[in-house]
């Protein structure tokens, strides 16, 4: 990837995070309600075709974040459609967001190893 693409990533990347950033300092959004937001932002952005250009755009600036596992979802189940009918709206997308899902499992897992547990004070 050139340099022109990483800054393309970065901002675009950037954007998103900041637009996170923002409905937590400014709203009264958990942010348990804004990962909820972003996910099915980026199922309905891909659902009427406006996340495919940005993640052509941007690469893993646009599916890095949480919006881009909801174009996943999206890119899951549409495939999963296209292959096995309408049971295949449930199943791929889980089937395309299989290694996000997986690595998050294992990291928390090891983290979970790592760190000491504990009621927060």
């Amino acid at each position: 990837m050139d340099l022109w693409g990483l800054a393309k990533a970065f901002l675009i990347g950037g954007g998103i995070c900041v637009i996170g950033q923002l409905l937590i300092d400014l709203t009264a959004m958990t942010p348990a309600k804004i990962l909820v937001l972003f996910v099915t932002a980026g199922v309905v952005l891909t659902a009427v075709g406006l996340y495919e250009p940005l993640v052509e755009l941007a690469g893993a600036g646009a599916t890095v974040p949480l919006t881009g596992f909801g174009y996943s979802l999206a890119k899951g189940a549409e495939e999963g459609v296209a292959k096995s009918g309408l049971l295949g709206a449930l199943s791929g997308g889980v089937t395309g967001t299989a290694g996000g899902i997986s690595a998050a499992i294992l990291f928390g897992y090891l983290c979970a190893l790592v760190a000491k547990s504990g009621d927060k004070a």
